[in-house]
């Protein structure tokens, strides 16, 4: 019997994974975030939702929270970026 070749997710599987164990810490704030694409470059595209929008804590939940995730358990990644 062939044995199955060992899973190898994609960047974008990974990074959703991520994001999946983020997004209840965001929700519980009234926000949601969406993972949009990742760049050629590493770059992890978001775009939040809910009370995200617009609120001065953002740009520190992006860079501080999601970023240093994603950059913490992907090497792939280098960076994220909102987008409306």
């Amino acid at each position: 019997m062939p044995s199955t070749p060992p899973s190898n997710p994609s960047v974008h599987e990974r990074v959703s994974r991520i994001i999946a164990l983020i997004r209840p810490a965001v929700q519980a704030d009234g926000g949601d975030l969406e993972l949009v694409d990742i760049t050629d470059a590493g770059i992890a595209r978001i775009r939040l939702h809910g009370a995200c929008v617009g609120c001065p804590s953002s740009n520190v939940t992006l860079k501080t929270g999601i970023e240093r995730n994603l950059r913490d358990h992907i090497p792939e990644i280098k960076g994220v970026q909102s987008v409306d």
